[in-house]
């Protein structure tokens, strides 16, 4: 019965106000858009003064509208939709191996506190160390496979999301943990049901953390190996680079930079709906 009662504790509808911008309909929508918008503005126009300057011929470094007319052209090329296909799915496999073993490693660590005291600090020294370390031990272990950009994928994003979720769990208020200990849950259950749903928000953190070290690691990975004959977006910067062919890795690179702020951004609004479901959004 104690553990039922701490079970509807958790998953209880608290009501909390309507955030303001819900109200503001497209007024809300422009004034989230138009300051990212600005920049990209104020990016090109220093982009094309650059070039202007004359620094560099263009040859070296193209205008943004030269870019943007090959990026209209590779649009229409299947082969450079399907190297975006390879790079996502090596990105989504590695990143969904990495968050399972984040998860299970922190939890591991949080519930033996001699295993805490053994390996708590060298998540901290792995995830200083660039990912890109590992690739050589990856080549020596798998050759250049799929197997090895993985092991990097892995080993860039695991120990940013376990020490993501470390932080949280340790930063749980003890009156929540008493309270939940109080009504029956213990162990697992105490975790189940006070100790991760307290530490959401910087699991979430967590999360978004270890996309970026996944996405940086990957892109390191391709550029080093080719492995199998598909083509990815590294192989297709690695390329260009050899041709030379500087609008194709200016495209290419803009590609990277968008879909990482995409997926960057869907992180970003869970964490906003996370935070005001606690309770934690303010006005905004």
């Amino acid at each position: 019965m104690a553990a039922e009662i701490v079970s509807r504790l958790a998953s209880a509808e608290v009501a909390l106000p309507t955030p303001r911008w819900a109200h503001r309909g497209a007024a809300g929508l422009w004034s989230s858009l138009w300051p990212k918008l600005g920049a990209v503005l104020v990016a090109l126009v220093i982009w094309q003064v650059v070039v202007l300057s004359g620094w560099k011929p263009e040859s070296a470094l193209p205008g943004p509208w030269s870019v943007l007319r090959r990026l209209t052209v590779d649009l229409q090329h299947p082969n450079f939709y399907a190297a975006i296909g390879v790079t996502l799915r090596r990105a989504a496999f590695g990143y969904g191996i990495a968050a399972v073993a984040g998860f299970l490693v922190a939890m591991l660590v949080a519930r033996i506190k001699l295993l805490r005291r053994a390996v708590g600090s060298l998540l901290v020294g792995l995830q200083s160390m660039p990912s890109i370390v590992w690739f050589p031990l990856a080549i020596l272990l798998l050759e250049r496979s799929e197997g090895a950009i993985t092991v990097v994928v892995l080993m860039g994003a695991a120990p940013a999301i376990a020490a993501g979720l470390l932080t949280g769990m340790d930063h749980v208020h003890p009156q929540l943990i008493r309270v939940g200990r109080t009504m029956g849950a213990d162990g697992l259950g105490l975790y189940r049901h006070v100790v991760l749903p307290a530490a959401l928000p910087a699991l979430v953190g967590g999360l978004k953390q270890g996309w970026a070290f996944a996405w940086r690691s990957l892109m390191s990975a391709e550029l080093l190996v080719a492995a199998t004959n598909q083509t990815s977006i590294g192989q297709q910067l690695q390329s260009a680079r050899n041709l030379p062919d500087t609008q194709q890795l200016v495209v290419l690179m803009l590609v990277i930079f968008v879909i990482g702020v995409v997926i960057d951004s869907l992180f970003g609004a869970f964490d906003r709906a996370i935070r005001w479901r606690w309770g934690l959004g303010g006005d905004s």
